[in-house]
């Protein structure tokens, strides 16, 4: 509960760009969820010392990202562009346009593909010291 307490804290802090005068801050959830973008359930952080990753991504126009997964819970909030994430079985999909949040998967095979113009999008990791962001996975 404390990480993720954290994370919402530092996603809170970035989505400021100046100081707030007193009585001047609003606050907005973008996203709270117990389940990834394909419905899946979290379950239990990775043990051992935590370590927060956020990190800004900007994939290409027309890119089929490599299959992937992630070993730990993380999300993103997709700044410009458009991107759409899809399972490698097949079973779930789902399009994301600028200004929405995504609850990525943990464990699952997945990829993102781009439309027309990059896709920015800045992703927050709740993991471990040492752990891998994603680990690639063979696909097409």
């Amino acid at each position: 509960m404390a990480l993720r307490n954290l994370v919402t804290a530092l996603l809170i802090t970035c989505l400021f760009s100046r100081p707030a005068a007193a009585g001047d801050v609003a606050m907005e959830t973008l996203l709270q969820t117990s389940t990834s973008w394909d419905g899946a359930a979290y379950k239990n952080y990775p043990a051992g010392q935590p370590e927060i990753s956020i990190v800004k991504v900007t994939i290409p126009p027309h890119t089929k990202m490599q299959w992937h997964t992630h070993p730990m819970p993380n999300a993103g909030y997709l700044l410009s562009g458009e991107l759409t994430v899809e399972r490698q079985d097949g079973s779930a999909k789902h399009h994301y346009t600028a200004g929405q949040a995504i609850a990525e998967t943990v464990g699952t095979v997945h990829r993102g593909v781009t439309g027309d113009s990059p896709a920015v999008i800045i992703v927050f990791y709740a993991g471990t010291k040492g752990m891998p962001l994603s680990q690639p996975v063979k696909g097409e």
